[in-house]
Order: C-alpha cells, then structure tokens, then sequence
C-alpha cells in the first residue's frame, strides 16, 4: 500500500515538472507496477485495493455535490436535463452506431453503447479541480450533465444485466429500474427538503467528529446506494449536495481535501492495475477509431450544451474537452461482458480506449484554448476575448 502510494507519488512529481496532469500518472504507475507488466509487482492482485478504490470514487464524488449547490438546480434544472439529454443522445447514439459498425454482435453492441456514452465522474471532476475551474459559469452545466449520465446509468444497469445474463424477463428488469429508480428519488427528496435537519445532526465544532460523521454519512449512503442498483458515486453525490447546503459545508469542504486527493490517488491507480499492456495491440484500430468518435461526440455535445447557456467559444470548448474522459462504469460494463462470455475483444478494447481518453482528457482540456480558436465566433484574440466574456469563464494558466 505504501508503494503504491509512493510511486504515484515519485511519478506525479516528476510529471507535474514538465507540466502533465497527475491522472494519467496515477494510472501509468498502476499499470508499471501491477500484475500485468514485467518487472517490479508492487500489487499482484488488483482486488486487494477495491475497497481503497471504491472509497477514493466515493471521495471525488462526495466533494463534487459539496461544491455543487441545490440552488443551481432549482434555477437551472429543465436547461441542465436538456444538455445531459443531448449529450447522451449524441455519444450513447454513437456508441450504438460504432457497434453496429464493429459487427460484434447485438449484446457486444449494446456494451459499447454505455461504454462510449457515459464521461467518467471521477476523472471529470479531478480535471475540475486540477484546473481550478470549479468556480466557472460552464462548470455547472458540466456538473449537470454528470449527474443526468448517473441517473441514466443506473437504469441502463438495470435493464442490460437481464440481457447479458439471458434472462428472458422484462418485468425483473422493470422492477430493477423501478428500484433504482424510486431511490434517487428518494434522495433527491432528502436533499431538497431534508437539508436543515441533516445539517443539525451532523454540526459539531469538533472537527475530528465533523470528519467521521460526513465520512459515515457518505460511505453509508453510497452502500446503500449500489444495494439499490444505484451507482455508488452518486449517493456519495446528493450527500455533498446535502452536506454543502448546511452551516457545516465550508469547514467539510476543507476537511475532506486530503482526503479526496490520497484516496483519489489510488483510485487511478487501481485502475492502472487492470490493464493488460500485452493485449491492447489486437483492438488498436478499433480504439483508435472510437477515440476519434467520441472527441467528435463532445465537440458536437459542447456546441449544443453552449447554445442552451449562451455560452461563448472558450466556455463551449472547455466543456467539449472536460467531458471526454471515460473511466468507471465502462470497468463495470467490461466485468459484465466478461462474466456474459460475450466477444472477447470486449475487455481489451473497452482497457484501450478508456487508458487513451483517461490520458488524453487532462491534456486537451488544459489546452481547451486550441478548440476555442476554432470554433465558431473563437478565430483570432478578438473572438478569444469576445467568447471568454460571453461565457464568463476564467483564464486557467496550464504549463505548455
């Protein structure tokens, strides 16, 4: 554990002085020192940190809802269902088309529906973070269309597991989707109208039992959560929505900081530990191909979410970039696969393409300006300065 920690460590450190984002560190340190790779093993069996992992998603999600406020969603609910909803329709639609394309077969088809449809939380957010663009206008619509691919994604769990198990009946998958369903609900009611009493029971000036008490919380919830069919993530989610709402939300904003950054850590990193580097060159064009297909998604995505918000170039292009990560849930759908024994090009494909969006994403949204340039109203500094106003976004300075 201390070694993997470490050498996340030693390679952030060395990545952050020629100017690269940690993630893709996190994850190449996973990758070197697990199972797969010759060499040093620090970790043989990648199972040995799940717990660890679960709880550093839980974490990035947990401070994701803290500094998201319910007020954005009374004010801008309908605006943020319609750019999730496109956004889905867009990519989801693409991966369905792209597996249609592949031939791999009707199950194959509609794993790789979810796997190019659905951004990574986790990674969204750590990019949010890394480029201090928490604070900006078109963060909440980004924030907005995570949510929206949460909600869709426990109920396409919930219908594909019959299909991929062969179980032949719609009312089990209906009662699961209804299950999941009527929870988020029901957490979303807490959240609108439960925040004051909540904020009561967990407030304490004592810091160290501030901790363990929103620490429970989340973690509580988030079980629950996946015993619902809800993804874990998002009831870690609408449990900062809830925390960040009370008199205690800035000091647990503050306290779950390292928290989050060293159980974020070994999140990536776990998910290094699962890539098998010799199998990738049998998917590459494949990967390759649907790579090219979601960063043509998001622009498309981006440029409808804008005009939703009157957003301005550098707005649209900053949402274009941030959202093309894909992470967690397409791990979920290549277990799936797996234990369906479906293609088994499936998993090594789904490892690929993840490990180059999950590397790409950090570079291309720090240098999201490149987009701006080119797209509509963003040629020369003029349409720059003209789309920065129009978006209200902050200048992030990235190392080149």
């Amino acid at each position: 554990m201390g070694g993997a920690f470490l050498a996340a460590a030693v390679l952030a450190r060395v990545g952050s002085r020629i100017g690269l984002p940690t993630i893709p560190l996190f994850i190449l340190a996973g990758i070197l020192l697990g199972p797969h790779t010759p060499g040093i093993v620090l970790v043989a069996e990648p199972h040995d940190l799940e717990m660890l992992s679960a709880l550093g998603l839980v974490l990035l999600l947990f401070y994701l809802g803290l500094e998201f406020h319910l007020d954005d969603l009374k004010t801008g609910g309908r605006k943020m269902a319609l750019a999730g909803g496109t956004y889905l329709a867009l990519n989801v639609g693409a991966g369905l088309g792209f597996g249609l394309a592949l031939g791999w077969g009707t199950s194959e088809t509609l794993v790789l529906a979810g796997v190019l449809g659905i951004s990574s939380s986790a990674i969204v957010t750590k990019v949010l973070v890394d480029l201090g663009r928490i604070g900006n206008p078109e963060t909440r619509p980004i924030l907005g269309i995570i949510v929206v691919e949460d909600v869709f994604l426990a109920l396409y769990l919930a219908a594909l597991q019959p299909i991929l198990s062969g179980a032949d009946s719609l009312g089990a998958a209906a009662v699961d989707g209804g299950k999941a369903f009527g929870f988020l609900l029901l957490l979303a009611l807490a959240a609108r109208f439960g925040t004051k009493v909540v904020g009561r029971l967990i407030n304490t000036r004592d810091d160290e039992l501030l901790v363990i008490s929103f620490l429970g919380v989340a973690v509580l919830v988030a079980g629950i959560s996946e015993w619902f069919g809800v993804a874990d993530a998002i009831g870690a989610f609408m449990v900062g929505l809830m925390l960040g709402s009370t008199s205690s939300g800035t000091r647990i904003l503050k306290l779950v900081h390292p928290l989050r950054d060293a159980f974020g850590a070994i999140f990536f990193f776990a998910f290094g530990l699962s890539i098998a580097p010799g199998d990738l060159p049998t998917v590459l064009w494949p990967v390759l191909a649907a790579v090219a297909v979601t960063l043509v998604m998001n622009v498309l995505a981006g440029l409808a979410t804008a005009k939703v918000y009157a957003f301005g170039p550098q707005a649209t292009a900053n949402i274009s970039t941030t959202l093309v990560a894909r992470g967690e849930f397409a791990l979920i759908l290549a277990t799936m696969a797996a234990g369906a024994g479906l293609d088994e090009r499936l998993s090594p494909f789904i490892a690929g393409y993840v490990l180059v969006l999950a590397v790409l994403a950090p570079l291309v949204a720090g240098r999201s300006h490149w987009l701006a340039r080119v797209l509509p109203g963003g040629r020369g500094r003029d349409g720059d300065r003209e789309g920065d106003r129009g978006s209200g976004a902050e200048q992030v300075s990235v190392p080149a």
